[in-house]
């Protein structure tokens, strides 16, 4: 192929040629799928539904709920039906939707994981203060922000993506990953695409940088409450989070860090659902698991 145009699908990664495997594979996706969109499904009912839940901590998971469901339904969906279909085809326009969805939703996972440091740093390093910096109408401003700046990002970085010359359309993953294409041109990388990833580099360690030194605050006047139940109520309001935030990060240096390979690795499908898929299922786990009020909530929402 000499350049873009003459690409007018991608072929995604095969999971095996062998039709048991591949059913295996989407009851797999199918499991992994439903589970993800019912536990968030159910945090978001829950904060909607119970006035308990009104405060600022619980809007933005409930945005980060609806952005977890929309990163694992713009991937695993595909992917289900290729293998049931027998087929690994994804056109051109849908793999450009894929990357630019994806792409927003994952920036804007991050930036509200950044927020959310934020809303615990107030909270427990200025209480009395609380209410009056994170009222209503600030929180919705910061959403706004948040989902206004992934898709931004999102754009920006799928123009740059495309905008390269692709020598194959073979992509050595289950979905349209940057990593993989971008090993597809023919070239090497443009300026506009060297440079958004550059400001995307620098913009994911400030937000990196944001949420240690928050936590560094935290953890110090954390250390300066007097009653030991204080400090047991404090951290718990903060370990769901780090956990979430340390799961992302972690999972992401594992599947971007490794050395590069041309042909497709099993290791690189699993590093792949390991930071794409699982944090978007076990987040409201997380979150639950030490929280009384949402596990109240749940338990009375199960009950109807």
């Amino acid at each position: 192929m000499e350049n873009q145009t003459t690409v007018r699908y991608f072929l995604l990664l095969e999971f095996s040629k062998n039709w048991h495997l591949q059913l295996l594979h989407f009851f797999f996706f199918f499991v992994l799928y439903l589970s993800t969109v019912t536990t968030n499904f159910l945090i978001i009912s829950a904060v909607v539904f119970d006035h308990r839940l009104h405060s600022p901590m619980y809007f933005f998971l409930m945005n980060l709920g609806l952005q977890d469901v929309g990163i694992v339904s713009v991937i695993v969906p595909k992917s289900m039906i290729n293998s049931l279909m027998d087929t690994r085809r994804i056109s051109y326009f849908g793999c450009v939707t894929q990357n630019f969805i994806f792409l927003s939703l994952e920036a804007s996972d991050f930036s509200l994981l950044t927020v959310m440091a934020y809303d615990r740093y107030v909270a427990i390093c200025h209480p009395l203060q609380y209410e009056m910096v994170m009222n209503w109408k600030y929180c919705i401003e910061i959403i706004i922000v948040v989902w206004v700046a992934g898709l931004l990002y999102g754009m920006l970085h799928t123009i740059g993506t495309f905008s390269i010359h692709f020598c194959s359309n073979m992509v050595n993953q289950f979905f349209c990953e940057i990593p993989q294409l971008l090993k597809l041109s023919c070239s090497g990388l443009n300026l506009l695409e060297v440079g958004i990833l550059m400001f995307g580099i620098i913009a994911a360690l400030g937000c990196f940088t944001f949420i240690i030194v928050s936590y560094a605050v935290i953890f110090k006047a954390v250390l300066r409450i007097p009653s030991e139940q204080g400090r047991q109520k404090a951290l718990s309001t903060c370990i769901p989070h780090l956990t979430v935030v340390s799961m992302l990060i972690l999972s992401g240096c594992f599947a971007y860090l490794r050395p590069a390979s041309n042909t497709p690795s099993y290791i690189d499908f699993w590093l792949t659902v390991l930071y794409a898929l699982l944090p978007p299922l076990f987040n409201p786990i997380i979150y639950s698991m030490r929280n009384k009020t949402i596990k109240c909530v749940l338990s009375q929402l199960w009950k109807l």
